[in-house]
């Protein structure tokens, strides 16, 4: 099978199992992870996998390629990605590889790794991993394999992070078949003064009920659906890995993790050293307006869950947090994005307070913003397609943010068009403080892509 370039991409490798990904594809990023590693010094590393059907035959051959080039590989088998996160700290082996495709189509899979033990590897080092496969680049040697059952130790470090108080309170929990299913059940069992209502547990890689990307309004329809059967207090989804979350309120309403982020500053603000806020190009507004309030410097910064875990640690923000449902906890936690912990500490929140999760929500400003939305292209021409965006835009005269993508930053409203670092698409959202204007901003942006993509 030739080995395909457009895989390796901004922070991640991502393809079809069968078409891109195969046992010797597997094998061969094995033999080039293994061999970087060996390199650099290092003479052991983590591996696991997510409940796609096609993981373990890859995790066989990626292990392989590993171990003969002379890294010893700890096995944590099937896991979360938030649980092989965890596996960084507690066995001391600041280097790994998740294989999952996260939220992507059952189909897809894909390897997520790092160096350090710190964040996962993006840019540059992705990329270096298809050079060193095509140069045969490789090192020799014979490491050994053991295997470690990180389940109990992961249920514990969660459990005893969370101080719940004395309100009784019922919430769902959705893990749309994906690999929260193998953990969620033992972690919402033994949380006192809490009815746990479960939605779709079961682990199924064909993802029966809906996709598992929780951030999708669509994927959310049952959440929203039982909370309000079951008069819950709250619900939350988790996508395929488990390192995002969604929320729905009392009311069966999305909140959108922007507002999440408000929630949680709301409860921190005055608890943590560092009063900065770090949050992706593509949070609203209130966002920015609510830290601004709670005398946290906002700083904005590119979208993606290696760069903002990278920027988290760099900058030492207490919090950090992604639209696209990747949030970090560093107040009290180990500053990896956890879905299943996202979801506690707002329970958490929730157990101490007599309000509802939409009533946490009162006093922030009115914005008007569509969803994030996706326009199908190619790989080969969406940057292409954004750089010509940007050219407009300085045609225009706007005020632009160019981080990630380009943002139009307006007196009321912006706009911004970015190019999809896990799959062939443009992503947009937009935003302004009147319906009037919204309109006009996406009708401006939605003729110019049109004009564009041809």
């Amino acid at each position: 099978m030739k080995l395909n370039k457009l895989m390796f991409r901004e922070y991640d490798i991502r393809g079809i199992y069968g078409e891109d990904i195969d046992e010797e594809i597997s094998y061969l990023i094995g033999r080039a992870f293994g061999s970087n590693l060996k390199k650099l010094g290092k003479t052991d590393t983590l591996v696991g996998y997510d409940n796609r059907s096609s993981s373990p035959i890859i995790e066989k051959n990626l292990v392989k390629g590993i171990i003969e080039s002379g890294i010893n590989v700890t096995r944590l088998g099937l896991v979360t990605t938030p649980m092989y996160y965890y596996g960084w700290d507690l066995y001391n082996i600041k280097c790994g590889v998740m294989i999952t495709a996260s939220h992507n189509p059952k189909e897809y899979n894909g390897f997520k790794f790092s160096y350090n033990g710190i964040h996962n590897a993006y840019g540059d080092d992705v990329y270096n991993l298809y050079d060193t496969i095509i140069n045969r680049d490789f090192t020799n040697g014979n490491g050994n394999i053991t295997y470690k059952d990180i389940k109990k130790d992961y249920i514990n470090l969660l459990c005893s992070n969370i101080k719940l108080g004395s309100r009784k309170l019922k919430v769902v929990f959705d893990c749309g078949n994906g690999t929260t299913s193998i953990i969620a059940n033992d972690i919402f069992s033994k949380l006192d003064n809490v009815e746990a209502v479960p939605l779709f547990t079961e682990s199924d890689p064909n993802f029966p009920n809906h996709h598992p990307d929780p951030c999708v309004e669509e994927n959310l329809k049952d959440l929203k659906m039982k909370v309000l059967e079951t008069k819950a207090d709250l619900g939350v989804g988790f996508d395929g890995d488990g390192d995002r979350v969604g929320v729905v309120d009392e009311k069966g309403n999305m909140i959108e993790i922007d507002k999440y982020m408000i929630i949680i500053w709301r409860d921190i603000y005055n608890k943590v050293k560092n009063k900065r806020g770090l949050f992706d190009v593509k949070c609203s507004k209130v966002l920015e307006d609510e830290l601004i309030k709670l005398g946290i410097e906002p700083v904005c910064y590119r979208s993606g869950n290696s760069y903002t875990k990278a920027m988290s640690v760099e900058g030492d923000f207490p919090f950090s947090g992604e639209y696209s449902g990747h949030v970090f906890f560093r107040d009290r936690f180990p500053g990896y994005d956890d879905g299943i912990y996202a979801a506690l500490r707002l329970i958490e929140i929730l157990s101490n307070t007599n309000k509802n999760v939409s009533e946490l929500l009162e006093g922030i400003n009115k914005y008007y913003s569509t969803k994030e939305l996706k326009r199908k292209v190619t790989d080969e021409t969406k940057f292409d397609i954004v750089d010509k965006v940007k050219d407009y835009c300085q045609k225009k005269n706007y005020k632009i943010i160019t981080i990630d993508g380009v943002k139009a930053i307006f007196n009321d409203g912006s706009a911004i068009v970015r190019a999809s670092n896990t799959g062939p698409n443009l992503t947009m959202r937009y935003e302004a403080t009147t319906l009037n204007r919204l309109k006009e901003i996406e009708e401006e942006f939605t003729n110019l892509l049109n004009s564009l993509i041809k």
